[in-house]
């Protein structure tokens, strides 16, 4: 097996918990401990989950870690569009072409995965 570094899921990951790093920084200061703080730990949790679940060694278990990553993907996305509808940020369309991409690949590998067993 690949390491978990070597996934386009984990990569594509990583890219997007960076691009959301500088989406929520023009965040209001209001939202330091609030919004920005959850849409960074939402992102940085399914690249982590992507990296976990990839070092646990089997298919199943690393099948449960991506459906982890899918959540705090759900949960990312809900705060991008609660952002986006109360305007307290511009729209990244190179961060919602991310997350929909990412979607696919985690979506890809979780099925992959049950597939194996």
């Amino acid at each position: 097996m690949k390491t978990y570094r070597e996934l386009l899921a984990w990569q594509v990951a990583f890219s997007l918990a960076k691009r959301n790093y500088r989406f929520t920084e023009p965040l209001p200061r209001a939202e330091e401990f609030g919004l920005r703080s959850q849409m960074r730990r939402a992102a940085v949790s399914v690249a982590s989950n992507i990296a976990e679940g990839a070092g646990r060694g089997g298919d199943r278990e690393f099948a449960q870690f991506v459906s982890v990553a899918l959540g705090s993907m759900n949960e990312l996305e809900t705060q991008y569009l609660l952002v986006d509808d109360v305007q307290l940020c511009d729209k990244d369309t190179d961060l919602e072409e991310t997350m929909e991409r990412l979607y696919a690949l985690l979506n890809g590998l979780r099925n992959a995965l049950r597939k194996e067993r």
